[in-house]
């Protein structure tokens, strides 16, 4: 039996259960690019608008952090620096997460040891899981090149390089985390820590550098997708850069599984105490679920620190073009430009703190299906007292990490605290009823409770390129971030949160409910 052996139906299984999934990701990645030129040839239709803002965006020592410098004042050039570098993140964020749940997610649940019974060599459960990322970084690529096609092939074919093969070499970065560590949450975290950092120091680079040839943004593989300049006079050599590393660490990758045993690891877990100190159920969720509220409390409150910086330059960065006016007044309100600026930052962090919100509900269903919490359960626990502590990480943890962004916010903003803090607070209900949906669906239809991804993800996509769409006001009031008053403003109405908080209470009731009643799935 060769190495590779199983390889083939390893794929198609990996591939048949993330059917949904992997579509779905290559079609929000590749459509937010696609979408691209429609929404920025109706903000800036002359070729002396797309010059001027050229120009005030590569001045901005804060935009470039966000956008990275723009390398072209054409229409495919402004929708490189737009949306290049959040694609090519979006696109690591889906490849680390395929790989390490068809990897190290696989043997910490046993499914592995079961199927390497068979005849499937030592390589194939590798192989496997980075064919699945190739596969949705190829469909994402082609999307990309696809919807930009018309802006001009050759432009089109380098950004989709680019953000495919980003995402082939976070999924590389995941395949080595995999085979350091016991635990599938713990490589996500390692190989999320590795991309924000990669984020952050093409930030920093940018931030310092216009010609984004700064050191720092050489160092990031972030870095290397803006660099790769397409419609800006095409680097087609940096792809070779991307290619090198992902080879590598493939290299890399396939020595460490060679040199352990299933489910072993090279970082080993640190035993625990003698004497259990982990009293309550609640206790242990605090316990399971603090890694992520801290790391998504430190990132709320860095990115209201860097926003609030830029609030102060919105009317400059709006200038005198009444369509860009017009989409953050749709998004934020009308009670004035800073305003309405502000009130967009902190709904996105709304919309971004839905997403916390499903994790923290969902890792009480991986709970179940990994067979942790029945023996938990076989004794004096109830369910629901088992429930709510990770409950209670979901609906106050993302109170939490809002607070967070406003203080970022006002912080640097400086502003008064109260109204930004109540800005940021007043996103609440519609976090809450987007818990509620995954509550709902894990406690009624375990199966199904994947579906409150696609919910959150839905909202996050109808509030962030929606407006820029000019999708009609009835498709955006399907996000329940539609319904919120838009604040900081004057005379907030206060009937929608107060509708929301009670759907979020009754679809809450309604999953614990469920939940209740139903066989424990494993």
């Amino acid at each position: 039996m060769t190495a590779l052996a199983g390889t083939g139906t390893l794929t198609r299984l990996a591939l048949r259960r993330d059917r949904l999934a992997l579509p779905l990701w290559a079609l929000v990645t590749g459509g937010l690019v696609a979408s691209g030129p429609g929404s920025l040839e109706g903000l800036y239709g002359t070729a002396e608008a797309r010059a001027e803002l050229a120009a005030s965006m590569t001045a901005n020592s804060s935009l470039r952090s966000l956008y990275g410098p723009v390398f072209s004042d054409s229409l495919g050039g402004l929708v490189a620096w737009r949306f290049g570098a959040f694609a090519a993140v979006l696109a690591a964020v889906a490849s680390l997460i395929v790989v390490v749940r068809h990897t190290r997610e696989e043997e910490e649940t046993g499914r592995q040891e079961l199927l390497s019974a068979g005849a499937v060599g030592r390589r194939a459960p590798l192989t496997s899981a980075l064919l699945a990322a190739l596969t949705l970084n190829a469909a994402t690529a082609l999307l990309v090149v696809a919807g930009l096609a018309g802006q001009g092939l050759a432009g089109a074919l380098a950004l989709g390089l680019a953000i495919g093969g980003t995402g082939m070499v976070f999924a590389t970065v995941a395949a080595l985390a995999a085979q350091l560590t016991e635990s599938a949450r713990l490589a996500k975290g390692i190989a999320g820590g590795v991309l924000g950092l990669a984020f952050a120091l093409r930030a920093a680079g940018d931030s310092g550098d216009a010609s984004g040839s700064s050191a720092l943004t050489w160092l990031s593989p972030v870095g290397w997708a803006e660099n790769v300049r397409a419609y800006g006079g095409e680097r087609w050599w940096v792809l070779l850069l991307i290619a090198a590393a992902v080879l590598l660490q493939t290299v890399l990758a396939y020595g460490l599984a060679a040199r352990r045993d299933v489910g072993a690891s090279f970082l080993a877990t640190r035993p625990g105490p003698a004497a259990g100190r982990l009293a309550t159920a609640g206790a242990l969720a605090v316990r399971l679920q603090r890694g992520a509220l801290t790391g998504w409390g430190l990132g709320f409150l860095l990115g209201g620190l860097v926003f609030g910086g830029m609030a102060q330059g919105a009317a400059e960065i709006v200038g005198d073009n009444d369509k860009a006016r017009e989409i953050f007044e749709r998004m934020g309100g009308q009670e004035g430009l800073t305003d309405a600026f502000l009130a967009t930052m902190v709904s996105l962090f709304g919309m971004l703190a839905a997403l916390y919100a499903v994790g923290a509900v969902l890792r009480a269903h991986g709970e179940e299906t990994s067979g942790r919490a029945e023996p938990l359960l076989a004794a004096s626990l109830g369910r629901l007292r088992w429930a709510a502590g990770h409950l209670a990480h979901a609906f106050a943890g993302s109170a939490l990490i809002l607070a967070l962004a406003g203080l970022g916010l006002a912080l640097s903003y400086g502003d008064d605290l109260g109204p930004i803090l109540g800005a940021a607070l007043v996103q609440l209900p519609a976090v809450w009823t987007l818990a509620g949906v995954a509550v709902l669906a894990w406690g009624a239809a375990p199966r199904l409770a994947a579906a409150g991804w696609g919910v959150a993800g839905l909202c996050l996509a109808l509030g962030w390129i929606g407006p820029a769409l000019d999708l009609p006001q009835a498709v955006l009031d399907l996000s329940p971030f539609a319904h919120l008053p838009k604040l900081p403003g004057p005379d907030p109405a206060w009937t929608g949160p107060l509708l929301l908080t009670a759907l979020a209470a009754v679809l809450t009731a309604a999953g614990l409910a469920g939940l209740r009643r139903r066989d424990l799935q494993v």
